[in-house]
């Protein structure tokens, strides 16, 4: 398997122990193979929903999206072998296309070449302002039921504070901007591939028909006329909210992960100071940031969005993997780029 040659991750931590980043490695992919590539609290589980509404054409019944689009990092309980998820894996129905999750970049996830006679894997890949998803992940850490710390034998205090200036300074600050902005740079040098789509979570937010009409573009999908409005529909925030269970990991791990609310929260753009980053905190992001992410046009990008500079117009999917050969709807019509956002605000 050829992988790029962007830049890996920094070493440090990882995570918790139901977080397992080296099995990607030993995944076998299928032509057709879709991965959401998106860091933590960044939109992952909206895009997910996303991709599997697209490849149902629209699909209200289904119990768990995680089980739709499996977790690749997740380990559902200690003593579950990373052989016992493989399997799991390569068990998955061929009748229709796969679809993964992953919260990795280049460099822990293999990322496959177009072309050259290898298999054909799309990245759907989406970045969030870092002050917002880090705001996002302090509710979310106390999200985890009282039983899935006691599985792993965890205490939750370890990632549990009192405030969001405690959640940043004590458990956040070492593991998260590092991990958010080496994401970005990793993806960056391959935002002109033909496999990959690079999107802005406050782009997605402003023009949610047009993300994901350019999603199904990218991915070779051609819903219906009478499709779309049900896709539509299953991909707004008010459908995923009245129906947040669905989102929420409760069939995949051994016992239940997360409690009510937890992954379709508010979904907002510019709600960090909200959430409690502060100025100063905020600076101190955008300064490690910069360890991290050098360029300019990168690092304006992650934290504004707006038209990826250069980029070439995402190539569709071959035929051959898409769900419906019937003639594709005209795309809506693109909405003026918003303004870029000053890296200190949100």
């Amino acid at each position: 398997m050829s992988t790029s040659s962007s830049p890996a991750p920094p070493d440090g931590p990882r995570g918790p122990g139901w977080i397992d980043p080296e099995i990607q490695s030993r995944v076998r992919w299928r032509d057709g193979d879709i991965v959401v590539s998106v860091p933590v609290k960044s939109g992952t589980t909206w895009t997910m929903n996303m991709v599997h509404q697209l490849r149902s054409g629209g699909d209200p019944d289904f119990q768990d999206v995680y089980v739709e689009v499996p977790w690749l990092e997740l380990v559902p309980a200690p003593g579950v072998t990373r052989e016992q998820r493989l399997a799991t894996f390569a068990a998955l129905p061929r009748n229709r296309r796969r679809a993964f999750k992953t919260h990795s970049p280049p460099g822990l996830l293999p990322y496959v070449k177009p072309g050259g006679g290898r298999k054909d894997v799309r990245y759907v890949v989406v970045a969030r302002h870092p002050d917002e998803a880090l705001a996002s992940m302090h509710p979310f850490a106390h999200a985890h039921t009282h039983a899935w710390f006691d599985l792993w034998k965890l205490p939750r205090e370890a990632f549990c504070k009192p405030s969001f200036a405690a959640f940043y300074s004590e458990v956040a600050r070492e593991m998260f901007p590092p991990s958010l902005f080496a994401f970005v740079s990793a993806w960056w040098p391959l935002r002109h591939a033909k496999n990959v789509l690079l999107l802005h979570f406050s782009d997605m937010k402003a023009d949610h028909e047009g993300s994901v009409r350019k999603i199904a573009r990218f991915l070779g999908f051609r819903p219906t006329a009478k499709q779309w409005p049900r896709i539509l529909e299953y991909t707004s925030f008010a459908w995923m909210k009245a129906h947040e269970s669905k989102f929420e990991l409760r069939t995949v791990g051994a016992v239940p992960i997360l409690d009510s609310g937890a992954m379709v929260r508010r979904g907002r753009v510019g709600a960090a100071k909200d959430d409690g980053v502060t100025p100063e905190i905020s600076s101190d992001i955008a300064r490690l940031g910069r360890e991290i992410l050098k360029g300019d046009a990168a690092f304006d990008w992650f934290y504004g969005g707006g038209t990826l500079p250069g980029v070439r117009k995402p190539r569709p999917a071959s035929p051959k993997l898409a769900k419906s050969r019937r003639p594709k709807p005209r795309a809506a019509k693109p909405q003026a780029s918003r303004a870029r956002a000053s890296p200190a605000r949100s």
